[in-house]
């Protein structure tokens, strides 16, 4: 039976709304949904706090002007503002960071498997750069950024910021998520827990046994 004009711009329409759906944070259904980080009901996402309960500094986080320790191998350190620093994110899609940078240090590529990012220079020179899907040819987009100057990174693309400059440097970012998560390719796949077989390793990164086994010796850090 031939399926009607109407049903197929109905279903259209219904698969659309669909993948809208379960593409981003979950969207409020009150004024506020402030993140009950005591309770021990697992959820996708957090659940709410008694509205009863809820007052001002549920929606309120200090020290974003305060400079993070960047003394570290990679000489950056990111300062989070997510759901669970500022419970009052719960369900809203939005969250932020603040990213300082030692001269010449460096956020390595990553993803935000859940957020976009919008950056923006406060202090110093960065170059920075994001890498599009193997659909066509892994094309890098990269700029060189000065204060005051805006960036955004696409949701779930590998992409890198490196102070370029002898001075410290300091942005901030956006994020669409309350919680946008970030996977930092070089802890992930050479410093998961258990380890990768270096054969896939070997044959994935085109590398020897010994560079392989090297590599996961090593200490990935994480300066969240």
């Amino acid at each position: 039976m031939a399926m009607s004009h109407d049903l197929q711009l109905f279903l259209g329409l219904l698969a659309l709304a669909s993948s809208l759906a379960i593409a981003t944070d979950p969207t409020q259904l009150q004024d506020f949904c402030v993140a009950d980080n005591t309770s021990n009901i697992f959820v996708n996402g957090f659940v709410c706090k008694d509205p009863n309960l809820v007052n001002e500094n549920d929606f309120f986080f200090t020290g974003l002007n305060q400079a993070g320790n960047t003394a570290n191998q990679l000489g950056s350190k990111v300062t989070p503002v997510f759901v669970t620093q500022l419970p009052g994110l719960n369900t809203l899609g939005l969250s932020l960071a603040r990213i300082d940078f030692a001269p010449y240090g460096l956020i390595p590529p990553h993803t935000h498997p859940r957020a976009s990012e919008i950056l923006v220079v406060i202090q110093g020179t960065l170059a920075v750069g994001f890498v599009a899907s193997n659909n066509p040819d892994n094309k890098l987009f990269t700029k060189v950024l000065n204060e005051g100057d805006v960036f955004v990174f696409p949701q779930g693309l590998i992409h890198f910021q490196f102070n370029t400059g002898n001075t410290n440097a300091v942005t901030i970012s956006g994020l669409s998520s309350q919680n946008p998560g970030v996977i930092t390719i070089a802890n992930a796949v050479f410093g998961s827990k258990p380890p990768i077989s270096p054969y896939i390793l070997e044959k994935a990164f085109q590398l020897d046994e010994k560079t392989v086994e090297i590599l996961q010796a090593k200490f990935w850090m994480n300066n969240n």
